[in-house]
């Protein structure tokens, strides 16, 4: 009885093949991911206040609450969350708003220009204060 081996049964005319691993769609995916979370993360960096030029603290602090924003601009101009507003028409939101959230506490975040003249923002702290269980907070960056 005659033993072949493997090498000898292989025929001359069979091609070698050589495993390897195709790696476009894995790139394609990985990419897809990576724009994903690239634009998911653009949103989550998104400010409900206007572009202000915020002055710098060496002491400023992050607050974990619930906010509402409002916003002077080198104009002068107030917005509440984004929206303009008028002056006299401040407190009346203010306090709409402060009447939705009865258990809570109303956190208003002033966010002022550096620009914008010192009465302006005086005259908005005032409308604050006179508002029964608003807390206001000033917005600043970090010194560098």
């Amino acid at each position: 009885m005659i033993k072949w081996s493997r090498l000898e049964m292989r025929l001359p005319e069979e091609p070698e093949i050589t495993p390897f691993i195709n790696v476009t769609s894995l790139i394609d995916v990985t990419f897809s991911i990576l724009a994903f979370f690239i634009i998911s993360s653009l949103f989550l960096s998104q400010n409900f206040g206007l572009s202000v030029n915020l002055p710098r603290a060496s002491t400023a602090k992050s607050q974990s609450s619930q906010r509402v924003f409002l916003s002077i601009q080198k104009d002068g101009t107030i917005a509440l969350d984004g929206k303009p507003i008028d002056y006299t028409d401040l407190s009346n939101q203010l306090q709409q708003r402060k009447m939705k959230e009865k258990d809570q506490e109303l956190v208003v975040s002033l966010q002022a220009d550096k620009a914008v003249n010192y009465g302006k923002v005086i005259q908005v702290i005032d409308i604050l204060r006179q508002i029964e269980g608003v807390k206001m907070t000033l917005a600043t960056e970090r010194a560098k």
